[in-house]
């Protein structure tokens, strides 16, 4: 037996199956207390801020004169920090798809300017994952039929979609962009991950978050800050979780 065909049958001896990744992921944003507690305070701050912007904002446009100015500055300040909170969160994500990946139990260390670059590559490889499906399905709209054209771009999306998180994975294990943004190489890599366990994978995890968070409004009815505190740390656990389902995922690549 080569080395080569060595290596591919252990590898399917480590793969991990659906169960095993929806249980670990579930129960990885617990491994590193520290980074989990640091960014659920920013969590929780974005969520404070988000929504202290937005009523600052709708509120300057009923006003006038300098209330408006200020308000409006306000909601400017609160922006600003919010997307800057939500970048250091993303960020780190993609260094926990990256330990997902090489299957390590604990968690990233906190480097503000690594994952604040990491940020700004995903926003790149969202923004090309995005465009490209968007631009076929426009140059199609002058060819087919309406009803062919929506079955086309439902394919489009759900291809593109699945593309992108492999195309995170691809960022995270390489730190290239050029990588990422290979989407032949990424579509590839979703038979690599077999289309039926991906797809499977990503409906269970979007199920668990629909719960979490449906859990979390409902208790924020009672209170905003108490909605605005749990909404935080929801969506803090809930991107732990997420990306380390997709790194695990690709685990097996």
């Amino acid at each position: 037996m080569t080395h080569i065909e060595l290596n591919n049958k252990q590898k399917k001896v480590n793969q991990m199956d659906i169960g095993e990744i929806i249980g670990d992921a579930l129960a990885y944003p617990f491994h590193n207390i520290k980074a989990l507690v640091l960014y659920i305070v920013l969590g929780i701050i974005a969520a404070i801020i988000g929504g202290t912007t937005a009523i600052s904002l709708v509120s300057a446009v009923g006003t006038k004169g300098l209330s408006s100015f200020a308000l409006g500055g306000i909601g400017l300040i609160g922006t600003i920090i919010f997307i800057i909170m939500l970048f250091l969160i993303e960020g780190y994500a993609l260094d926990i798809v990256k330990f997902g990946i090489e299957r390590r139990v604990d968690g990233p260390g906190i480097d503000i300017g690594r994952q604040v670059s990491n940020a700004i590559k995903l926003i790149a490889v969202d923004i090309v994952y995005y465009i490209v499906p968007a631009v076929i399905i426009f140059v199609l709209g002058f060819i087919f039929q309406e009803w062919i054209l929506s079955i086309i771009s439902i394919i489009l999306l759900i291809v593109f979609a699945l593309a992108n998180f492999m195309a995170r994975c691809r960022l995270a294990k390489t730190d290239k962009l050029g990588d990422a943004l290979a989407i032949g190489e990424a579509i590839g890599d979703i038979s690599r991950v077999g289309i039926i366990k991906l797809i499977v994978t990503v409906i269970l995890v979007f199920i668990i978050a629909i719960v979490i968070m449906f859990i979390v409004s409902f208790i924020a009815t009672v209170n905003d800050l108490v909605g605005d505190i749990l909404f935080g740390i929801a969506l803090v656990y809930l991107i732990f979780f997420c990306h380390r389902a997709i790194g695990l995922l690709y685990s097996d690549v």
